[in-house]
């Protein structure tokens, strides 16, 4: 066993897997244990990921249990997967952080679709709103999405400008980040940008209901190299992260084009970016 081993959730589903096994052949761990030659102790230890299952020991289990030959197959993938998996865990992997390449491959990117759920795009955001956003932050992180905002800006002029699609619910505009000032300078920042040909801005209204990807949500960027596939970025306030196998992107597409057609469309978008914009001057005038 490992020195220390910490079983992943990868680990303790293969430990479900070989326990329903069992389970499904109505023997105990003992009569099971005798049957393949381990101890019950070792079995129980498996089934509940205290150590890892082996390859050749699932292999075995398989057999006794006649386990049709598919599924134990399947078992054997993912206890090698595991294994790997570990292996690049305790040597610590590639030195490479998705958070800190994104800024990368927005630069390189043709094409952006984001779908956003509480915040304004990070490509679309105001130096100002960015900072209040993350005042209480990592800086690091802060900075990271900086450096996002500025590739982004940079591509803006360009002959082959990036082309930025967004999509975020209405409840973007109403969450007076930074107070009413801060978030009016914001709005009339997405009004003109949306202006762009390069951009298109998608609102969801609030009276929408269930909609695809909610709570969820992602970049998905294009490339104009025919080597190069879309890549989907997600992240959290702990870490970002790549998807890169096609079938994934391809359904993150589908979502995405999914959450255009609930969205309205670019002009009414913009008028009710508008309409958000007048509210918080009102709200600016009050408080002067």
């Amino acid at each position: 066993m490992p020195k220390d081993f910490r079983a992943t959730t990868l680990e303790r589903a293969i430990g479900r897997q070989l326990a329903g096994w069992r389970a499904e052949r109505d023997l105990s761990l003992a009569e099971a244990g005798q049957r393949v030659g381990f101890s019950s102790a070792k079995l129980s230890m498996m089934e509940n990921a205290v150590q890892p299952s082996v390859p050749v020991d699932v292999m075995a289990l398989g057999y006794v249990y006649q386990v049709p030959t598919p599924e134990w197959q399947a078992v054997l993938l993912r206890v090698q997967y595991a294994e790997q998996a570990r292996v690049r865990v305790q040597t610590n992997g590639p030195n490479f952080d998705p958070a800190a390449d994104f800024a990368n491959l927005v630069y390189e990117a043709t094409s952006l679709r984001v779908f956003t759920t509480d915040l304004v795009p990070t490509v679309l955001q105001l130096p100002g709103y960015t900072s209040r956003v993350m005042q209480n932050d990592d800086p690091v992180r802060t900075a990271r999405l900086a450096m996002v905002r500025e590739a982004w800006a940079a591509r803006l002029s360009d002959r082959d400008p990036l082309a930025v699609h967004a999509v975020f619910p209405e409840a973007v505009l109403r969450h007076a980040i930074g107070g009413p000032r801060v978030m009016k300078a914001q709005l009339l920042h997405l009004m003109e940008v949306s202006g762009h040909e390069a951009v298109s801005v998608q609102v969801v209204p609030r009276d929408t209901g269930p909609y695809p990807a909610m709570g969820s949500p992602f970049t998905l960027l294009g490339f104009p190299h025919r080597q190069h596939n879309d890549v989907a970025y997600l992240e959290t306030f702990i870490k970002g992260e790549y998807v890169e196998e096609p079938g994934l992107t391809e359904r993150c597409a589908q979502r995405f084009a999914s959450l255009q057609d609930v969205a309205l469309g670019a002009g009414e978008s913009l008028e009710l970016i508008a309409q958000a914009t007048a509210e918080l001057e009102q709200v600016v005038r009050t408080c002067s």
